[in-house]
């Protein structure tokens, strides 16, 4: 099992600030990038989905979202976006083969724990066709630990992410770090990395 029912409640109680914390979400120029690097009506996976602000933008732009996310309340802001199929399921749920052109994977693995993220990722890549694109974002540091409001979250360092990437057989290819303030206020360091699976994986 690799969700933590604590970090599931937590998003339950502030789904509706966590809407409006990230309202502004669909500005990323990591979501530009990878739209970008799209053809129209591709397939797309919105990995932890949140309240779909993202999901939503993708749908708008003629791609074909599935997004999932673990905490009923934010499965229920995604699926009221027009276009948008959502869908309650954990990391653990993603079985697909070759399924999705891409899979946006936007600081949700954070709350894995460290030693579930190597199978994760190649369940991931396992679900993207040949070709597909990958995006993943990540807070950077090291160690797991709760944030003030009671989350689990797993820091990785560029070097780690980009290497767990590459033994789950996805090339990274673009790579974006800043700073951000969270749900609990904080300021924290990230790291973006999109990356392709092989033609021929």
């Amino acid at each position: 099992m690799s969700h933590d029912d604590e970090t599931i409640r937590v998003y339950g109680s502030e789904a509706a600030r966590y809407a409006d914390v990230t309202k502004n979400a669909g500005k990323d120029p990591a979501l530009r990038l990878f739209l970008d690097h799209l053809a129209h009506g591709s397939s797309i996976l919105d990995l932890g989905c949140g309240p779909g602000i993202a999901s939503g933008i993708m749908a708008a732009e003629g791609h074909a979202v599935t997004a999932t996310d673990a905490t009923p309340e934010m499965v229920a802001l995604a699926e009221a976006r027009p276009g948008v199929t959502a869908r309650r399921a954990t990391f653990d749920d993603i079985d697909e083969v070759a399924a999705y052109d891409g899979v946006w994977a936007n600081f949700s693995l954070l709350h894995a724990p460290r030693a579930d993220l190597p199978r994760h990722l190649a369940a991931l890549a396992t679900a993207l066709k040949p070709g597909g694109l990958f995006h993943i974002g990540m807070k950077t540091g090291t160690g797991e630990h709760r944030d003030t409001l009671g989350r689990l979250y797993t820091y990785v360092t560029q070097t780690e992410l980009s290497d767990l990437l590459n033994a789950a057989g996805l090339h990274p290819f673009e790579t974006r770090t800043g700073a951000d303030k969270g749900l609990d206020g904080s300021l924290a360091e990230w790291v973006t990395i999109l990356a392709r699976k092989p033609n021929d994986g």
